[in-house]
């Protein structure tokens, strides 16, 4: 069943972006509505410019997700006046600890917990709920590939994202019953203004617009998890099979 209505927070810019366009050119002809929420304005209604352009409805919304009561009143009202058919949480703090400092602030590592994990959680949970009520609907979770790793210089960043894949594969068990799809989306570097604010090697950068079309393609198949590139697929499949102590001693070394 082709979405009509289409959630992607994050669409001011990077990946979200990207995910809009992908979206808004595979679905236009059957009129599909993509609300695209984002705390940039200027970026986000560009990114809307773009999607109508494709020949979709785009509507607007900027706010800051750090105000989880907020989202998930926003999230409600939305849902309430027209039934969301896939919800893409991908709004995201990244960011990495300066060398001369100890640790992140805590205002720092508090900010990126609400943005990467309280909110999405807190909204999927309310979609999975109206969705299960529904019998149908699929929630999209945007991770990373660093939920694999313990990064000493973003350790908030890796645990938030940690977090969020334990958290899909438990709702995902728990919507299976009811019709709902959980996909959990893991990238490795793509080419967004987050990950050039990286200074560390970024190994098989992807375009974000190749990666959203494949990323798009697998959630209209239903794919359960989705990692690009597929190299950053295999490298985490044979970091999985290593042991911890090793993976920590060279991630120590980073």
């Amino acid at each position: 069943m082709n979405p009509k209505t289409i959630l992607i927070t994050g669409a001011s810019s990077g990946i979200g972006a990207a995910l809009a366009r992908a979206h808004a050119k595979a679905y236009a002809k059957f009129g599909v509505t993509l609300l695209l929420w984002g705390r940039d304005e200027s970026r986000l209604n560009e990114t809307a410019r773009e999607c109508r352009a494709l020949g979709a409805e785009a509507l607007t919304e900027s706010f800051d997700l750090r105000d989880a009561p907020g989202f998930v009143t926003r999230l409600s009202a939305a849902d309430a006046k027209t039934p969301i058919d896939l919800a893409i949480f991908n709004a995201g703090l990244g960011g990495t600890v300066a060398k001369t400092e100890f640790a992140e602030s805590p205002e720092r590592a508090q900010a990126i917990a609400q943005v990467n994990f309280v909110a999405p959680v807190a909204g999927a949970s309310l979609l999975a709920g109206a969705m299960a009520k529904r019998g149908r609907g699929q929630i999209v979770l945007v991770g990373s590939i660093s939920e694999s790793y313990p990064l000493p210089m973003a350790p908030t960043y890796a645990a938030s994202k940690a977090g969020l894949r334990l958290f899909a594969e438990a709702l995902g068990l728990r919507m299976k019953t009811f019709g709902v799809a959980v996909t959990l989306v893991s990238p490795g570097f793509i080419d967004t203004p987050m990950s050039r604010g990286v200074t560390e090697p970024k190994p098989f950068l992807m375009d974000a617009d190749k990666a959203a079309r494949i990323i798009a393609l697998k959630i209209a198949l239903g794919a359960r998890v989705i990692v690009v590139p597929w190299q950053i697929r295999v490298m985490r499949a044979v970091t999985d099979l290593l042991p911890r102590g090793l993976v920590r001693w060279v991630m120590s070394r980073v």
